[in-house]
């Protein structure tokens, strides 16, 4: 079978205009290359030997903002393309969250672990971001904090939480710093 690609933002969230960020690639592929596309429009190319490939964005503005893919191709031929990452670049205007888990920080595999991500601002939406994955969690608005419940394998990593005003003009905070989550 062809094989797969994967794509994702490190470090995860939403990017203050200045602000930096990396696009990553990541596929188990020869040594061709991996070529970053945004908006359908080819970026940047990068030869690779190896798994992975980096594409740095620092000193952000708007004009960053969209839609990236990676494509992996060998001798000018796409075995490969990602799923599309969305990057966005915005104001930060929010005090940045705490990001807590209960139990603890190194459960066994199938424990249930909560996610907590509390913030001051009133009416927010918050989000459970996990490094390497390109989903965002939309965590559940509870008293006393954002929560977020699993017992899969597969989710130890590095978490973060960022919350945004649920009013028309979206505001985020910062992101939480990051809390390592260990599975036994």
């Amino acid at each position: 079978g062809a094989p797969t690609i994967s794509i994702f933002q490190k470090p995860p969230g939403v990017i203050p205009p200045g602000g930096s960020t990396t696009i990553c690639c990541s596929c188990p592929c020869g040594n061709g290359s991996f070529v970053l596309y945004k908006g359908g429009h080819l970026l940047r190319t990068l030869e690779q030997n190896g798994s992975r490939a980096e594409f740095s964005i620092s000193n952000a503005t708007h004009e960053d903002e969209g839609t990236y893919n990676c494509h992996y191709q060998e001798g000018g031929t796409v075995l490969a393309r990602s799923d599309g990452l969305h990057i966005t670049v915005a104001e930060i205007h929010l005090p940045r969250p705490d990001l807590s888990v209960l139990p603890g920080h190194e459960v066994t595999v199938g424990a249930e672990v909560t996610f907590r991500c509390t913030t001051t601002h009133p009416s927010t939406s918050c989000y459970l971001y996990l490094e390497g994955q390109i989903r965002a969690q939309l965590l559940w608005r509870e008293p006393g904090g954002y929560n977020f419940s699993y017992v899969q394998k597969g989710d130890s990593g590095r978490y973060s939480c960022q919350c945004y005003t649920l009013n028309p003009l979206r505001q985020w905070s910062a992101v939480s710093k990051t809390l390592d989550l260990v599975l036994r």
